[in-house]
């Protein structure tokens, strides 16, 4: 169609009756003169724009992807997230049984030395370049946390209360160098100190000399003079070397402790001692031996001898044999043995009958 001025007001007409019209449909409403025209049209045009609703969807899809790519990246992340806490709860529990069976131990320990305590958890370690052994727990002076307090767990002697603040406490490690406590053998009541070598046994040095000391045998604290900074009758370990008696006033014996300073969690904090001391009751019990099974075994006859057994019997059943057999061999060999006495008898008074 060419560019006329005709065309021009066509155009112009048909744009001012296209706005007449919806002028009149917005003020109709419900009742709009030209709803029976739009009913009609919507018969006629509605499956034509169905089919190219058909054919153009996998295009509008594909911008409507694009359009919410970043939603759904975001979404992506926060169940991620979600997946990450939910696998660290898991985790969680795990770690919280451990927790709970190493607390247990503890409450064990503490029933057996009648100690009164206060659960801890160590929240952090001593510096590196410090060049000592040292942990800070979560607890402090608030909680009834004094300086010089004996430190725990379900195994043994962890430390004692060095530092305190309002909310944590600094605890100085036994098997720290600077780390002195005094302990008594199992049984024997030997006394001695032992004193912390990093992550070596430690080394107790006993008082007497001469004491009769192996490997195996256990330690326990001695207590101090008020109960601090250590309790009596904590476990502290087992020897595992002696060094040979060289007739001086003490001895060195090595002892590897029972409480693993490399992997520590849930302590306990002694803030109330025993009335008494419980010597060697918090001590745990020895594993006892396993019986020893003791198996005889009976090696059998070899092949020739059952042979020899099955074809010749033995004496006593050949005696019985001959006896059943010659029930009257015995009497006939008596008779003849009289004969021969009687014999000699004739034959000696013959001869003294012929002398002269």
């Amino acid at each position: 169609m060419r560019d006329t001025r005709e065309s021009r007001l066509l155009l112009v007409l048909l744009i001012a009756i296209a706005f007449a019209l919806i002028t009149v449909d917005i003020r109709g409403g419900q009742e709009s003169p030209v709803d029976g025209a739009r009913q009609a049209a919507a018969a006629v045009f509605g499956p034509v724009e169905n089919g190219v609703a058909a054919a153009v969807d996998p295009v509008g899809n594909a911008i409507g992807a694009v359009r919410d790519s970043g939603e759904r990246h975001t979404r992506i992340a926060a169940l991620e997230k979600e997946n990450a806490e939910l696998k660290a709860e898991l985790g969680s529990d795990d770690r919280n049984r451990s927790r709970l069976r190493e607390l247990d131990s503890i409450l064990k320990t503490a029933g057996a030395g009648q100690y009164g305590i206060k659960g801890a958890q160590v929240v952090a370690i001593g510096a590196a370049q410090g060049f000592s052994w040292t942990v800070t727990i979560d607890i402090g002076a608030r909680d009834g946390v004094k300086r010089d307090m004996t430190v725990l767990n379900g195994a043994g002697l962890v430390g004692r209360v060095t530092t305190v603040g309002p909310s944590t406490s600094t605890v100085l490690l036994a098997n720290d160098p600077d780390f002195t406590v005094g302990t008594r053998m199992e049984k024997t009541d030997e006394l001695g100190f032992a004193t912390g070598q990093g992550d070596q046994p430690l080394l107790v040095q006993l008082l007497n000399g001469k004491a009769k000391v192996k490997p195996g045998d256990r330690l326990v604290t001695f207590g101090s003079s008020g109960d601090k900074p250590f309790v009596p009758g904590v476990p502290v370990g087992e020897i595992v070397r002696v060094d040979p008696a060289g007739g001086g006033l003490t001895r060195n014996v090595y002892v590897r402790p029972y409480v693993g300073f490399t992997k520590l969690d849930i302590v306990g904090v002694v803030v109330q001692a025993p009335a008494s001391d419980p010597r060697d009751m918090v001590l745990p019990q020895k594993p006892k031996p396993a019986p020893t099974v003791t198996v005889t075994a009976t090696p059998p006859p070899a092949v020739g001898q059952q042979a020899a057994d099955g074809q010749q019997p033995n004496a006593d059943q050949q005696n019985q044999q001959d006896q059943g057999q010659k029930p009257d061999q015995g009497q006939n060999q008596q008779d003849q043995d009289q004969q021969g006495q009687n014999q000699g008898q004739n034959q000696g008074q013959d001869q003294g009958d012929a002398t002269p």
